[in-house]
């Protein structure tokens, strides 16, 4: 015979599913840590039973008896009402098989749209029992009206408040809040009480939906009826409690049911914007409020009853495994974890029976509170007394084991599910996924996607963007796109995980695959736009951002308080401020109010254009409109101030400052410091330096170079150098500290300690930018060490790749005019330089090299950056003759030469004096002869340089004779016409050129 399906029997599933895994239901973030030693997941749960033969401990000061597997064995039906809803999808909740006519009306209804249709075939042939069953069976809630509708039609259909619980828990549970009261409202006209059933059934919905307080009007509405909540109802009130975060008013009310009282003063019934939720289209507190004090179709006697059970009901205790299972959950997440013992072991002494649910709820409680020992003893006991682990067992120790780091041994738990005959689900392959992809282990993702989709599973839509991002970070960018369309395809993908997966390609500047996912058809919310936005930012695609919120509107989309948020500190940091205010404009004529950060954009923005006015007017109107400016909004403007020198203006805002009562910072007292040393005030900087060190984490390092350059400019050595020591003494000396120490002492002469300071700093490790390798450089041209200067060259360009810099250019003119090259080649090489003519650079770099005597490094530069083309210039190929001929390699010097006469190029000064030195090295006398013929007939400019050269090369040949006749020549013509003279007053290095910026 058919039972009629009673509301225990319909929340029995509601019941389970409150003790899904409680370990991964919420977000837990797995922490990256290493992978334990080689112990196995087998062995750490199997090592430890012989030592808890009959007890359990689980750290909360008590120790729990746990009887023998003989003196109690679950019993079929508590396992069924717990464990209705497997955790898997191989596991699903047993279809019950139906007698008689059902199985073919369920059939038919399944694949009929007709349902009046298929149920008139049967007319006057339905029982009550029958109804029921088909009530229940239906897959939607517009089905279950459809099919109530169809049984109210029948002349001989009595109400039943069974099919009443039915039709209302559907619509609760698709949260049709208007059906839902009409459907309330026709069982009071036709005289249908509500039972316990349905009011626990009421209580569930509203909870689940969110409606917490909601839910505790039913209960009122319950009392002021006349009725008790029975055991199922209060386990389901301390659930939804429970869920809504209410702990300690789960507490009571159980605490309450115990001694047979319902109170719920502290529910304020006549506060409804307290109460209701605001997002539905009727108020639901109105609408219970309206019911607790309807008089009709009260049942007196059960009024009187409940005012007796007020009064007159014996202590009771639970008798339900659920119950149990939801209070140890309750103190378990309310952090009382003694609490949950005490009920562990009550429901021991009571004889409730235990079962898969509760020891899961156990071992949660324990382990997540720090005692995964006395889980996994749990997990020993628990198969001791016959009741086996599910896949929610293993998920809660897989999110353990991650939680603390235990890589091998969450991984051990999921190869653990297959191998005690169980399937993963949904939890297990997201929890998994998550572990492999923070440790970016691609092939063993690919491998669990692999196994998932042979199961018949899909990517959920949590793991969507983790394994994306996943792709991403390593550069699979293809595969990251493949994935993605196969989950697009599949379908299910809400809007927040499109946001993500584009949040993943943007962090990685991959503007145009973030814009591809933007771009799928599928109905968009704000957030995308928002996300694409805030993409087209990242890539600084400012344009594409703009036409992008422009467009919203046309799709139905209206920006929202982030939208305009985003955009304004967008264009603001890409200094397009007079965009970001036309922004502004626009988003406080939407009715939005801007946020302190979105002015503060727009004010640094100004103030880094020095518009320094329109800063001051931004504060204002920000100050008007009721926003209250912070730390940062005063440190910019102090700061802008202070770099133009406006003393005055930065100590006012100073003062707003603190008559707003925001804390000092280090960066607006390193700003005034600035302020007070563009104004050569040095005791004002040096008051603020010292209130500084009065902080507690006294002056950070840019306070210290701050004051440490303005005692540079002063020329103030002794205060200087004290600073530059407290500053290495307490290990925050960098590079700025290191250079502005050098050229406190290259300008004070002190050329051995700024040397000293150049090999510390080189030492430490901080030579790592072009101003810093151009102050060590300068030191080392300064005081003749050419060679070491060289080097730190070759280390910057060539070993840091840094690209190097005017200043640089500065320091190698003067190592060139210092290393004896001639004069006419240094200009050559200026003029070059200055004409931004191609290869100038290169060139002038192989110079230096060769010139200190780094010939190697000249010659690997030279044929590295520099690549022989038509119509390149005469001084590329004097640089490459004069590094030939530094090596000695005087063949290809002159194959250089002839290439250029070949090449249509006429030969210039910089070029013979070259020649003549290789002709030297050669012991090619009649070069050099050829050569001062030329020069002594007039077909050569004669030039002070050429002529010294000549001599030089006549004395390397050891003809002093002929040496001697070139200089009385050179005397000559020097008497009797002014030569270009090579003595002309070595340049110093221009330290204009690589000057300090704090």
């Amino acid at each position: 015979m058919l039972q009629i399906c009673s509301y225990r029997e319909i929340t029995q599933e509601n019941l389970h599913k409150t003790h899904t895994f409680l370990g991964v239901s919420s977000t837990r973030k797995l922490q990256t840590l290493h992978p334990s030693s080689n112990s196995t997941f087998i062995q750490r749960f199997h090592v430890k039973p012989h030592k808890f033969p009959n007890r359990v401990y689980l750290g909360f000061n008590s120790k729990l008896q746990i009887r023998p597997q003989t003196d109690y064995s679950p019993t079929k039906s508590t396992n069924n009402l717990i464990n209705g809803v497997s955790s898997n999808k191989y596991n699903k909740k047993n279809k019950k098989r139906y007698g008689g006519i059902l199985p073919s009306i369920l059939k038919s209804l399944n694949t009929e749209e007709d349902v009046e249709k298929t149920l008139n075939l049967y007319y006057g042939t339905l029982n009550p029992k029958e109804q029921t069953v088909i009530l229940k069976e239906q897959r939607n809630w517009e089905r279950v009206v459809r099919v109530f509708e169809w049984m109210k039609s029948q002349p001989d259909y009595s109400p039943n408040v069974i099919h009443y619980n039915v039709v209302l828990r559907a619509l609760g549970r698709a949260r049709k809040w208007d059906g839902l009261r009409r459907c309330w409202i026709e069982m009071a006209e036709k005289g249908v009480l509500p039972t316990n059933n349905t009011y626990g059934m009421l209580v569930d919905v509203y909870g689940k939906a969110g409606l917490v307080k909601e839910a505790l009007l039913w209960v009122k509405h319950m009392k002021v009826r006349g009725m008790f909540p029975d055991e199922v109802t209060m386990n389901t009130v301390v659930r939804v409690l429970k869920d809504g975060g209410e702990f300690d008013r789960a507490d009571r009310f159980y605490k309450d049911w115990c001694v047979g009282k319902v109170e719920l003063g502290d529910l304020e019934l006549d506060s409804e914007s307290g109460l209701g939720s605001g997002q539905e289209p009727i108020s639901l507190t109105r609408f219970l409020l309206t019911e607790l004090f309807r008089t009709g179709g009260r049942d007196r006697d059960r009024t009187k009853s409940m005012d007796r059970s007020d009064t007159e009901n014996p202590v009771q205790k639970p008798r339900l495994t659920a119950t149990y299972n939801t209070l140890i959950d309750l103190y378990g997440k309310a952090g009382r974890l003694k609490d949950a013992a005490g009920v562990f072991a009550e429901m021991l002494q009571s004889g409730v029976p235990m079962d898969t649910v509760t020891f899961n709820t156990m071992i949660f409680t324990c382990g997540s509170h720090g005692n995964l020992s006395e889980a996994e003893s749990l997990l020993s006991k628990m198969e001791e007394r016959g009741i086996s682990p599910d896949t929610k067992t293993y998920n809660i120790f897989l999110s353990l084991y991650a939680d603390i780091g235990n890589i091998d041994e969450a991984l051990c738990c999921y190869r653990k599910i297959r191998e005690v005959g169980l399937f993963p689900d949904d939890v297990t392959y997201r929890a998994v996924l998550h572990i492999l992809c923070e440790r970016r282990m691609v092939c063993e993702v690919e491998n669990v996607i692999k196994e998932m989709e042979r199961s018949g599973f899909c990517i959920d839509k949590q793991s969507v963007p983790i394994v994306v991002k996943m792709y991403v970070d390593e550069g699979l960018t293809e595969r990251a796109k493949s994935l993605f369309e196969k989950c697009h395809k599949n379908g299910g993908l809400s809007s927040k995980t499109y946001a993500a997966v584009i949040d993943a390609f943007a962090q990685k500047g991959l503007w145009a695959e973030a814009e591809y996912v933007f771009g799928c058809e599928r109905e968009k919310d704000i957030v995308e736009y928002n996300v694409m936005i805030k993409a087209y930012g990242i890539a600084k695609l400012y344009d594409k951002a703009f036409s992008l919120f422009k467009g919203m509107k046309s799709q139905g989309i209206w920006p929202d308080e982030c939208t305009y948020n985003s955009l304004i500190q967008m264009f603001s940091g890409g200094d397009l401020v007079d965009e970001a205010t036309d922004l502004l404009t626009e988003m406080r004529e939407a009715g939005f109010k801007p946020s302190c950060l979105t002015f503060s954009s727009i004010i640094a923005s100004y103030v880094r254009l020095t518009r320094l006015s329109d800063a001051v007017s931004v504060y204002h109107d920000m100050v008007k409109s009721g926003v209250k400016p912070n730390e940062v909004v005063f440190g910019s403007l102090i700061n802008g101030f202070a770099e133009t020198g406006e003393l005055e203006e930065a100590l006012q805002y100073f003062q707003l400052m603190q008559e707003s009562g925001l804390s000092v910072n280090q960066v607006v007292l390193t700003s005034l410091i600035k302020a007070y040393s563009k104004a050569g005030i040095i005791e004002g900087a040096r008051t603020i330096y010292n209130k500084m060190k009065e902080l507690p984490t006294g002056p950070d390092v840019v306070a210290s170079n701050s004051i440490l350059n303005l005692y540079a400019d002063l020329g103030m050595v002794s205060e200087a150098k004290s600073i530059f020591d407290y500053l290495q003494e307490n290990h925050q000396a960098d590079a700025v500290s290191f250079a502005t120490m050098m050229y406190v002492y290259k300008n004070m002469g002190m050329l051995d300690e700024a040397i000293h300071v150049a090999n510390e700093m080189k030492d430490s490790g901080l030579l790592t930018d072009c101003p810093s390798f151009n102050k060590a450089m300068a030191c080392y041209a300064t005081s003749g060490n050419l060679t070491k200067c060289g080097e730190m060259l070759h280390e910057m360009i060539v070993t840091q790749k840094l690209s190097p810099t005017m200043g640089t250019f500065k320091v190698l003119f003067t190592v060139l005019k210092k290393g004896g090259i001639p004069v006419e080649a240094v200009e050559q090489l200026e003029f070059a330089y200055q004409e931004s003519k191609p290869y100038a650079k290169q060139s002038i770099v192989t110079a230096v090299f060769s010139v200190v005597g780094l010939h190697t490094y000249a010659l690997d530069f030279f044929q590295t950056f520099i690549k022989f083309e038509m119509g390149l210039d005469v001084f590329v190929y004097n640089v490459a003759i004069y590094v030939y001929g530094g090596l000695g390699r005087i063949d290809d010097a002159l194959k250089m030469f002839m290439r250029m006469q070949d090449e249509g190029m006429e030969a210039d000064v910089v070029t013979y004096i070259y020649l003549v030195g290789c002709y030297a090295k050669a012991g090619m006398l009649e070069g050099v002869k050829r050569v001062y013929s030329k020069l002594k007939f007039g077909e050569i400019d004669r030039n002070e340089s050429l002529f010294k050269a000549i001599i030089e090369a006549y004395k390397f040949l050891n003809r002093h004779d002929l040496a001697e006749l070139v200089n009385q020549e050179m005397n000559l013509v020097s008497d009797s016409e002014a030569l270009p003279s090579s003595e002309e007053e070595e340049d110093e290095v221009d330290e204009t050129a690589v000057s300090l910026s704090v």
